[in-house]
């Protein structure tokens, strides 16, 4: 029986539709998993349903993460918040904290990770943390475009090597202040937290990078969705 991985849906404001780019799905099932995009729900009772039909819980990129979770107004440079999907994946990502079950972050995935679990994120890269880094790339997005540093005696060194690695790159926000229950395992060149996890746990982390794009091209950003995938153990 292959493991069911739950995906945030991508919400569209000007069409109020749900979507999903195809790279979420494809990869998911390049490692022997089953995606199925969730409804985009705030309600606990579907959102219950939803928890323990999957056994691990993809939270994908999309909006900018309200900064009233973090205890900020939102500035000019921020963009538009979801609050839908931020009261959605919070509800399922404390549930999935509480029970242990596996949950991936990719890009606002990783940064929402990091606000509920007690940090802050910089609103605008370009203007709170100006840099030579790229970190807001052109396509095709599956090329590298910097590069970073896995830190030793980490998951995400387990996975993919301890040292210098070469992700893709595509988002204007990004972890400031670290959650004091994540444990940093990468940065970029210009300082940024690259991926957390939470160490107690069998598989909750995130990266700042997209492997949804660069899986075909890059055997690490497969090798680290496969091991989510391993993780997830058949758990409902």
């Amino acid at each position: 029986m292959k493991k069911i991985i739950g995906l945030i849906p991508l919400y569209d404001d000007d069409k109020d539709s749900y979507w999903m780019l195809p790279g979420y799905m494809k990869v998911l099932e390049s490692c022997g998993a089953l995606p199925v995009m969730l409804p985009l729900t705030t309600d606990p009772k579907e959102l219950d349903d939803c928890f323990q039909l999957c056994d691990g819980i993809l939270m994908t990129g999309g909006h900018d993460v309200d900064p009233k979770l973090y205890g900020e107004t939102a500035k000019a440079t921020c963009g538009t918040a979801c609050s839908s999907r931020d009261q959605m994946e919070a509800y399922l990502f404390k549930k999935a904290l509480a029970e242990d079950k596996p949950v991936f972050g990719i890009c606002r995935g990783v940064q929402l990770m990091n606000v509920l679990l007690g940090g802050t994120l910089y609103q605008d890269l370009p203007t709170e943390h100006p840099s030579q880094t790229e970190h807001h790339m052109t396509p095709p997005y599956d090329k590298p475009v910097h590069m970073v540093d896995v830190a030793a005696g980490t998951k995400l060194a387990d996975i993919i090597g301890a040292g210098q690695h070469a992700v893709n790159s595509y988002h204007h926000q990004a972890i400031k202040d670290l959650a004091p229950e994540a444990e940093a395992m990468a940065y970029s060149e210009d300082g940024l937290v690259e991926a957390i996890a939470v160490p107690d746990k069998s598989f909750i982390a995130g990266v700042q990078w997209h492997p949804e794009f660069a899986f075909e091209s890059d055997p690490e950003c497969k090798k680290l969705v496969q091991a989510f995938v391993s993780a997830c153990n058949g758990k409902k």
